[in-house]
């Protein structure tokens, strides 16, 4: 592959899908000696054991924070990490905060540099990402407040060493790894499968089904010696003959399933705040400390427009802490989500209703996402229609900065289209830039109120030209909580 003069950038995955830790040092040097970018997808649990990805000498590292403390809910939503050299820091979506000093010369934190391309580029941005899993990423920052960098050191060589335990167990009754190298995940040969599979279900134990001739098993921190003892008897049947604290006394004289060049051997979380706050009430105060430096809805209205415009009710957040709701993987059998399908099923029926559309999608997880994915559709839909030519996409100006980077994305040409006094589609330029795209036309872009808070007046006029010239509307559904129930979507046009 590196022969090839227009690789540019290689991903590589430090821990692989069935467990394999993989020590990529040497092929990091190789790719960056011919001036590859590499990028690492990395797991927070495993970091705590394993060696950096920068320090063997990666640009770009990024994962999901789940393991940090937020339950699997059937695959997300989840908060991502993202990191990479300086070099690239004005090529990443989002801001950066950085350590100042205020008017009195205390210690402050400001924003140092705004690198949220929609807000900057618009249609120039390589990236829509807007949507901040902001609570997600909380839930993970404090998981590491409250544990700091010795007690999450435990959990994951916790993990770890259960992870040995099994393997020592197994392979001492014959049954062969197909990884040397792993932290909480094994690759397990196995001769009868189904009849492993058949003890797994009657032990309501999911293990990975869907590797040749092997089973996929993962350990985390909720995992028990108990569950160990289980696995044993899923595995190799009741008469096994091993003890977990045994097996754990021959583990501690010689485990190598961690090759020694990929242990950590640098200090994590050296600031302050990971290693001050590790009882309940050291931890609420500091919550609630923070909790009071910003505007909350138990203090007053928040004075925001756009996607601020709902409500989260205590009723809502009351069910995501139900262990039915919470714990549930996201590939686990269909036959056990039956719950989350049926609730999945009953929302998009209301949705329908609500929209006045014909079907609808749940797939995306974010606003952004949501105005790709329509995009998409919209083009595929002229496609469809042999129309495929139509590629020009009108964005009035005070769009979100989101609207013009998804269209760009989508590969359309963003026109932009003026706006009066007041923030409402000027009709008159709306025309003259349709007219002037002609067959060319693919879709229109607005949001409903507009960003400006305001319900535009000629929104149905607005979409009455578009479709007159062979286009399609987008609504985006940043503001839909206003109106949702009194016009619908469709209705509009």
């Amino acid at each position: 592959v590196l022969d090839h003069q227009d690789v540019f950038g290689v991903l590589l995955q430090q821990v692989g899908t069935t467990g394999e830790v993989h020590d990529y040092g040497a092929l990091i040097a190789e790719l960056k000696s011919r001036k590859v970018i590499v990028s690492v997808a990395a797991d927070f649990m495993a970091l705590v054991l394993l060696t950096a990805p920068g320090k063997q000498g990666a640009d770009i590292v990024f994962g999901s924070a789940q393991r940090f403390g937020v339950p699997m809910g059937y695959g997300g939503p989840h908060a991502a990490f993202f990191g990479a050299k300086d070099e690239f820091k004005r090529s990443m979506p989002g801001r950066i905060i950085g350590v100042s000093k205020d008017a009195a010369g205390n210690t402050a934190l400001r924003m140092a540099m705004q690198t949220r391309e929609q807000h900057i580029r618009r249609e120039k941005a390589n990236s829509n990402i807007c949507t901040s899993q902001v609570l997600l990423a909380n839930i993970a920052s404090l998981y590491a407040v409250f544990h700091g960098p010795a007690g999450l050191k435990r959990i994951a060589s916790r993990i770890h060493r259960l992870a040995d335990i099994l393997a020592c167990g197994l392979q001492q009754k014959g049954l062969r790894l197909r990884h040397e190298h792993y932290f909480d995940t094994l690759c397990v040969e196995v001769a009868d499968k189904a009849a492993v599979l058949a003890r797994a279900e009657a032990a309501q134990i999911n293990l990975r089904s869907d590797i040749h001739n092997a089973v996929g098993i993962t350990l985390d921190e909720s995992t028990t010696r108990d569950d160990i003892l289980t696995l044993f008897n899923v595995l190799l049947g009741d008469a096994h003959g091993l003890d977990v604290d045994t097996l754990d006394k021959e583990v501690a004289l010689d485990s190598r399933s961690i090759q020694e060049s990929m242990l950590r051997d640098d200090a994590i979380l050296a600031h302050p705040v990971f290693n001050r706050y590790h009882s309940e009430t050291e931890m609420m105060r500091y919550m609630h400390s923070l909790e009071r430096k910003d505007l909350a809805l138990n203090q007053a209205m928040i004075p925001l427009g756009s996607c601020t415009m709902k409500l989260n009710a205590a009723a809502e957040m009351i069910p995501i802490t139900w262990p039915e709701f919470s714990e549930l993987h996201p590939f686990c059998p269909a036959e056990q989500a039956e719950g989350y399908h049926m609730m999945i099923n009953q929302l998009s029926d209301w949705l329908v209703k609500l929209t006045g559309y014909d079907a609808l999608c749940m797939q995306p997880n974010s606003g952004a996402q949501g105005e790709y994915a329509g995009l998409l559709a919209i083009r595929h839909y002229h496609e469809s229609r042999n129309e495929g030519h139509r590629d020009i996409c009108l964005i009035p100006s005070s769009a979100h900065g989101t609207n013009p980077a998804s269209a760009q994305m989508a590969g359309m040409e963003v026109v932009v289209v003026a706006c009066d006094k007041n923030g409402n589609i000027d009709l008159a330029d709306l025309r003259a830039k349709a007219e002037q795209a002609g067959d060319k036309l693919s879709c229109i872009m607005v949001t409903y109120p507009s960003t400006h808070g305001v319900y535009e007046e000629t929104i149905r006029e607005v979409c009455d030209v578009v479709h007159q010239f062979g286009g399609q509307g987008f609504l985006g559904g940043a503001n839909m909580n206003a109106p949702v129930g009194i016009p619908s979507p469709g209705f509009i046009g």
